[in-house]
């Protein structure tokens, strides 16, 4: 056992609470709360948990949309040596089921504002769970009310940096979901490096529209430790994020590409003044450099890349300075390792490929997963020689940025050849009637997998297959010019906002 020296997450929580006690924390379409309200209702809360039954080693699953009591409660059950596993606000109830079933959690905790009906199946459907709402509903307790019946209640924290913090699951693209296990001390070290390496503002007003339970969550704890404020949307509405940066003067927020096109294909983008904002993360897929460099120039150099996955985040960041359409092979970058992430590119055989040459990304850290949940044979197999094997293949430059070339279970072999979709997926979207565009394969009995673009275009933009394809083949070749286009009014995408591969694949 590897013992953690230093604060876990719930510990810096406590930290923030204390410091900046009458400051607003959290601001919401339902009004707004201060560091010491926050620390308060931790504290009721952690009163209720305790009479639940919840301790040490125990399992607690959160089902919630945007809203801070929920992230309250997250940290409530940490700080009491318990662990959380976050369901997925878009999953389905197959998804919650098996989730509540294999974490073995032994408590719910429902956003029923949201939630009613599917925390209603949930509580007749999983055997032996007790369940707590966060608003009224005619199942289970409610948390409000036996909180505000335990009255004050200063919060503590009993967490232990190797014990279980999160236990969140995979998207299941390659097999049954498997849950990441990461340890409170892992929290923290995903804390450090957002601190260390994300260019927050001093004061960070910080917007959260995609689901906190996921990757925008892990800049809610860095906004707070800097004194900043945490503004949360229901759910992503292009219109109102851009109101709420204009009325509020938010200057930082993450968004998944999808939602970047969006807000600058809406009819309404020019209308909103979002001058104050001063750092734009993206992450969870890569963006199109041509989009890109349309961002900057209608936004601003405020973005900035974050590279990681679940079972280690962040990995790599690439920086504002980075994001200069006078060096556009840059845009194409993911960025360089993180302070605390040790990365290496390692080609099928486990040793470390030249720089320039394609490899996979492998990384040590201490904010990596401690183990796939009850999956020893997968556990083995991610960290194969002592690195934690990542699935995404990239190429190296020699000041240290990565490259990503793709997944490694996207790479198409088309006639023997390799084709990697992101470099096609690149050259589409410089096609200036392109909105975005996916590449698979398909099925062929000539080449044994032909490329298929999958395509949608801009709101009154035309353009034809052939046009398409031939622009392909005079950039890349034809090995990666696509065999057929496909048109598209919007693409799928996984709850994460990841373009939905295996669902399109399904449609072809």
């Amino acid at each position: 056992m590897t013992l953690h020296i230093g604060p876990t997450f719930s510990a810096l929580a406590l930290r923030a609470f204390a410091r900046y006690p009458q400051k607003t924390a959290f601001r919401s379409a339902s009004g707004s709360v201060t560091y010491s309200g926050v620390a308060d209702m931790m504290g009721r809360m952690q009163g209720v948990l305790s009479a639940c039954g919840i301790g040490r080693g125990d399992i607690v699953a959160l089902l919630s949309a945007n809203r801070w009591e929920t992230w309250c409660a997250g940290v409530a059950v940490q700080a009491l040596g318990a662990g959380v596993t976050y369901l997925h606000p878009m999953a389905s109830l197959d998804s919650h089921l098996y989730q509540l079933g294999d974490s073995g959690a032994a408590l719910l905790i429902v956003d029923a504002d949201v939630f009613l009906d599917r925390g209603a199946e949930l509580a007749a459907m999983s055997d032996k769970l007790a369940v707590l709402t966060l608003g009224a509903a005619g199942y289970g307790k409610s948390l409000f009310d036996l909180a505000n019946k335990i009255g004050s209640v200063s919060p503590v924290d009993l967490s232990i940096g190797h014990e279980i913090g999160t236990l969140n699951y995979t998207g299941g693209t390659t097999g049954r979901p498997k849950g990441v296990v990461r340890t409170n001390a892992a929290g923290a070290h995903t804390t450090f490096s957002i601190l260390a390496d994300f260019e927050l503002p001093t004061q960070p007003r910080y917007l959260a529209s995609a689901p906190i339970s996921h990757v925008s969550g892990t800049n809610v704890l860095p906004t707070l430790l800097r004194g900043g404020s945490v503004h949360l949307l229901g759910k992503f509405d292009p219109e109102q994020l851009m109101h709420t940066i204009e009325k509020e003067r938010i200057n930082f927020s993450l968004l998944v590409p999808t939602m970047i096109y969006t807000l600058m294909d809406h009819p309404a983008f020019s209308r909103f003044d979002l001058s104050s904002i001063e750092l734009l993360l993206y992450g969870a897929s890569p963006m199109s450099p041509s989009r890109l460099a349309e961002g900057i120039e209608r936004i601003g150099s405020v973005f900035s890349q974050l590279y990681g996955q679940s079972e280690c985040y962040p990995i790599a960041v690439l920086p504002k300075a980075d994001h200069d359409v006078k060096r556009p092979e840059l845009l194409s970058a993911c960025g360089y390792p993180t302070t605390t992430s040790n990365v290496v590119l390692l080609d099928q055989d486990g040793n470390e490929v030249a720089m320039g040459e394609p490899g996979e990304i492998c990384v040590r850290a201490p904010h990596a997963m401690q183990q796939y949940w009850q999956q020893p044979e997968q556990t083995r197999d991610a960290f194969a020689g002592g690195w934690l094997h990542t699935g995404d293949v990239a190429r190296s430059d020699e000041q240290g940025r990565l490259y990503i070339v793709d997944r490694k279970k996207d790479m198409i072999i088309s006639g023997g050849f390799n084709v990697y979709p992101r470099e096609v997926e690149d050259v589409l979207t410089s096609h200036p009637a392109v909105s975005s565009a996916a590449v698979i394969g398909v099925a062929d009995p000539k080449w044994g997998e032909a490329v298929q673009a999958v395509v949608v275009l801009k709101s009154e933009a035309v353009a034809t297959a052939d046009e398409l394809m031939q622009l392909v083949r005079q950039r890349k070749g034809p090995v990666l010019a696509p065999k057929s286009v496909r048109f598209v009014d919007t693409l799928p995408v996984t709850p994460l906002g990841k373009v939905d591969k295996k669902a399109l694949r399904a449609q072809s």
